[in-house]
């Protein structure tokens, strides 16, 4: 009779509900982590080390040319000599310099450890420019490569990157735009790695069953990319001002995507549990962690005498305090006196720049900058030769920006795609802020951060165009012939553009070929 009422009861109960209950968390868990990582590591480091050399070596290449008779170029003439003077005060400026040091100290820091390397010429102030764009390429390899889950698509990017004319004039000038841009990608880099740690992380709790014991979600633990990426921010700012809006994209991001992993992990409250578990740490890392290594960019500051408006505020006689509080009371005056300057940069239309440009125009690169021109030069095979630099996007990427924007945003909006979200708010967070002030003096060179978002921009849809590994062989073989065609493209372009984006000598039809619109002239 028991047996019978045993029986009885597992009918009624049903199927064991434990397969139900592993296969509800494998879902869970494959809703958290997404596609893996690639599993072809070695090849994927063998792949970013073999573009990292060739796009070292096109940094690299002649590097000190061209020069204005042995003397900076462009805007050249007004970091270099801060920077020089940085080296020999003991990495302080005390030269006003007609009030034009008006940038944080890190950039000109970094030009002064190439001066210290090979002196006050072209190889000296430009080395750790082009280093900056060489480590960049190798970056946004691994960059794309966990954004995408493909090492193809990582190389593409490298190759993309290697092959944009922004990026490779900028790391050939001693400017200090290019370190601005090299510390937001690798905050971004960090900011990926720790969007897949916390997934990681809760994967772990609801395997372990525990990730339900509060309504909002386990705390997460020290979450150390996150803090690297408050870091990197906080040096990108101390290279120039507008890595603040990065740092408020940035923070956008991270709290995005803590919501979108708790809620994947089913989590009751997602925001609230954002609001309660992550929000301070965020803020922490991306304020009070970023202040600080802003503040550490002006330690040869803080320990001079005779720097730049270093004691505005008088020492008074309380001690120890008196000097932190001279000191930080200084360093604001001097910050004051340096955001006045901007705020009244503004265009004056009779002594326009002839190559100021206006945001709206960056995106497609409709008025790029001529760095250098010498119009009496040898070498060409003719009796007049032209010798010029010229930053200029290459049009086979950049005349695609606002394709590029249309589909991000749609992916981002109508299909929830995480990874264009993150690339168009980086990109985005280049641009738009220029838009505020549309009166103050803007110069094409401001997008140089935005580059390297543009490829990982480009680099998504290449995706879509190359298929997924289960597509079949006929549908992948048509795909890979169109990135194929496109990237060749990419470099065909960047191949003709060489001449004017490193100084060589040219004859004067070739010069003005490479003119292709009329606003480039």
């Amino acid at each position: 009779m028991s047996l019978l009422v045993a029986e009885d009861e597992a009918d009624r109960v049903g199927p064991d509900p434990a397969p139900r209950q592993a296969d509800a968390t494998e879902s869970v868990r494959d809703r958290l982590l997404g596609k893996p990582m690639p599993t072809d590591r070695l090849r994927g480091w063998i792949v970013t080390a073999v573009l990292g050399l060739i796009g070292g070596f096109v940094r690299f290449q002649n590097l000190g040319n061209p020069t204005d008779n042995g003397t900076p170029v462009f805007d050249e003439k007004h970091y270099v000599p801060q920077a020089w003077q940085m080296l020999r005060n003991g990495w302080f400026e005390d030269n006003p310099g007609y009030r034009l040091t008006v940038h944080p100290p890190l950039g000109k820091t970094l030009i002064a450890f190439g001066e210290s390397l090979f002196g006050y010429n072209g190889w000296g102030w430009r080395f750790t420019a082009a280093l900056a764009g060489a480590l960049m390429i190798v970056l946004i390899i691994r960059v794309a490569r966990r954004l995408t889950r493909s090492t193809l698509l990582g190389a593409i990017a490298g190759i993309l990157l290697i092959c944009d004319g922004v990026s490779h004039l900028q790391s050939r000038m001693g400017m200090l735009d290019i370190f601005l841009a090299f510390f937001i990608l690798a905050a971004f880099a960090a900011l990926l790695v720790d969007r897949d740690q916390v997934r990681s992380r809760l994967a772990v709790a609801v395997a372990e069953g525990w990730v339900g014991d509060s309504a909002y979600g386990p705390r997460l633990g020290v979450r150390w990319f996150r803090l690297l990426s408050g870091v990197l921010l906080g040096l990108a700012c101390g290279v120039k001002w507008s890595g603040l809006y990065f740092i408020a994209a940035f923070g956008l991001l991270t709290v995005l995507f803590d919501v979108t992993a708790r809620r994947a992990a089913g989590v009751r409250h997602p925001w609230i549990g954002t609001a309660l578990r992550d929000l301070l740490p965020a803020l922490w890392a991306f304020i009070g962690v970023a202040a600080i290594a802003y503040l550490s960019t002006w330690w040869g500051w803080f320990g001079s005498e005779t720097g730049i408006d270093r004691h505005l505020e008088p020492t008074d006689d309380s001690g120890p305090w008196g000097v932190i509080k001279s000191a930080f009371g200084s360093l604001f005056q001097y910050h004051e006196h340096v955001l006045k300057f901007h705020s009244e940069l503004v265009t004056d239309p009779d002594k326009q720049h002839p190559w100021e440009s206006k945001p709206w125009t960056w995106p497609m690169g409709l008025r790029p900058m001529l760095y250098y021109y010498e119009g009496s030069t040898l070498g060409c095979g003719e009796a007049k030769c032209v010798a010029a630099t010229m930053l200029i996007g290459t049009p086979a990427m950049w005349w695609l920006a606002l394709p590029m924007l249309s589909w991000g945003l749609w992916r981002m909006v109508a299909r929830l795609d995480w990874r264009y979200a993150a690339v168009i708010t980086a990109y985005l967070a280049g641009l738009l802020p220029w838009f505020i002030n549309l009166d103050r003096q803007m110069y094409f060179f401001y997008v140089t951060p935005m580059a390297a978002f543009l490829v990982l921009g480009l680099v998504l849809p290449l995706g879509h165009i190359l298929g997924r590994a289960r597509d079949g062989a006929e549908r992948r073989g048509t795909g890979l012939l169109v990135v194929a065609l496109y990237v060749g493209m990419v470099v065909a372009n960047f191949v003709w553009l060489w001449p004017i984006l490193n100084g060589d000598s040219i004859t004067e039809a070739r010069w003005q070929a490479e003119l292709w619109l009329p606003s480039w002239r």
